[in-house]
């Protein structure tokens, strides 16, 4: 069976299918050669060229003629890869036009080709980060909704706090979400630019035709045109992947979470069940939290990786040596990452199994004592705050000491039934009766999600 070189066993688990087509040999060839199909067209429509070498030099932009072996060899050689490329971009078309071979990548450099081949790409990139952001944030939104008033114990240093709701949890992942959205949108006119400024940045080689052409060039490629070229100032890109880089950080939380709640232990809330889905090679009882391991993984990876982006950023005078070079797989490794822990954040928010017996269980773990701040802080109206913590305090640790639940233990203490009746006693340690703004927080993330939707 004839078998693509690479690294593919993993591909399927931690990058979404069409994201690795965007940043495959296909789509980046495709990328440059977009790019030097556009300069064509924008040269022959203020007279740089003529008109009549336009088409077989799109013609020949098409990713599906080049051998990307050939082209990767050749790249070892050239330094990077525009220049292999518009060679044999030039032999493609001179065997049709040889006329029309002689206005191929006329004014522009390799960074040029290779910097907008790349911004064309992560234009692409964004679409489908954006779309599958917006899925999640409707999915989170529905959940956060569903389970509003559902209580389940709030943890704190990993150890039982006071009860919050499950639908302020997923309101939590939910603003994470939008504020992602927002940041993405912000953006958008910083990344989506054109790259043009020959060979060192000054466009010399098109005359007084320069401006005219690269206002041509960015109308054809749907980008805009910059105040100056930015070889070297790689701001724009660092910013997009610091952006990926919060969005893989909140994924990643919301995985963490997850696997937290899917414990044994706790055992609140599931990633959704599949036929072999989270089973061990050896014991067949296993449940595991594989989606949630591709979110944590992808914010453990993405954070090194982003690393290299700013690494690089101190490029030397007009054109880099090394530290560009070093931005060539980072970026698009990155956007794949993302795209994966997208994926599988969206089936799992949409699958959530949730277990509102076990969370009611859990909470009574302690036997009450979760709620002891809701007594204290009612009786200390009453007798004082300090007099109060002190009287719940030693409650507390005889509930502890005698394994009795904490409202049989207020209940047989004087000073507190003196002050609490039996049925203020009964409210006050339901978790239902103490879950503060729990609801409104909800209502607040729902509302910007749909703000921004809108």
């Amino acid at each position: 069976m004839n078998q693509r070189p690479g690294n593919q066993l993993f591909d399927a688990y931690f990058t979404a299918r069409d994201m690795r087509e965007v940043f495959c040999d296909q789509g980046r060839v495709q990328a440059m050669l977009d790019f030097e199909a556009a300069l064509a067209r924008a040269e022959a429509h203020v007279g740089l060229i003529p008109q009549t070498a336009v088409a077989p030099i799109e013609a020949a932009c098409r990713a599906g003629h080049y051998d990307f072996a050939a082209l990767g060899e050749a790249i070892a050689t050239a330094g990077n890869s525009a220049i292999p490329l518009v060679k044999a971009l030039g032999k493609q078309i001179a065997t049709t036009d040889a006329e029309a071979e002689r206005y191929v990548h006329l004014g522009a450099t390799s960074q040029d080709v290779m910097d907008t081949g790349l911004v064309l790409q992560l234009r692409r990139a964004l679409e489908l980060i954006e779309s599958d952001l917006a899925q999640l944030g409707e999915t989170l939104s529905t959940q956060a909704q569903r389970y509003v008033a559902t209580p389940l114990a709030g943890r704190t240093w990993l150890q039982h706090a006071t009860p919050v709701t499950l639908g302020m949890k997923i309101a939590g992942w939910l603003g994470a979400v939008t504020r992602s959205r927002q940041r993405l949108q912000e953006l958008k006119p910083r990344l989506l630019v054109l790259q043009f400024g020959g060979a060192s940045g000054t466009l010399a080689a098109l005359g007084a035709q320069a401006l005219p052409i690269a206002d041509a060039l960015a109308t054809e490629l749907r980008l805009t045109l910059p105040d100056q070229p930015w070889h070297t100032q790689r701001d724009r890109l660092v910013e997009f992947g610091s952006v990926l880089g919060l969005i893989a950080g909140s994924l990643g939380k919301l995985g963490r979470d997850i696997s937290l709640l899917m414990q044994t232990e706790a055992g609140e809330v599931f990633e959704p069940s599949a036929p072999g889905k989270g089973g061990s090679s050896t014991m067949p009882h296993k449940r595991n939290p594989v989606g949630a391991a591709v979110l944590i993984g992808a914010a453990t990876r993405v954070p090194g990786l982003l690393s290299t982006l700013f690494s690089a950023m101190p490029q030397e005078h007009e054109r880099s040596l090394g530290l560009w070079h070093a931005e060539w797989e980072t970026l698009p490794e990155i956007c794949c990452l993302v795209s994966g822990s997208l994926k599988q954040a969206l089936l799992v928010a949409d699958g959530l199994e949730v277990d509102a017996e076990r969370m009611a269980r859990n909470l009574d773990l302690t036997q009450g004592l979760v709620l002891a701040e809701a007594v204290s802080i009612v009786l200390a109206q009453r007798v004082g705050r300090d007099t109060a913590h002190h009287l719940l305090e030693q409650c507390c640790k005889r509930a502890v000491v005698e394994q009795r639940h904490l409202r049989a233990v207020l209940g047989d203490e004087p000073h507190v039934t003196a002050e609490l009746s039996a049925a203020e006693l009964d409210h006050l340690l339901d978790p239902a009766h103490y879950l503060g703004q729990a609801r409104t927080w909800v209502e607040r993330a729902v509302a910007e999600h749909s703000a921004l939707t809108a």
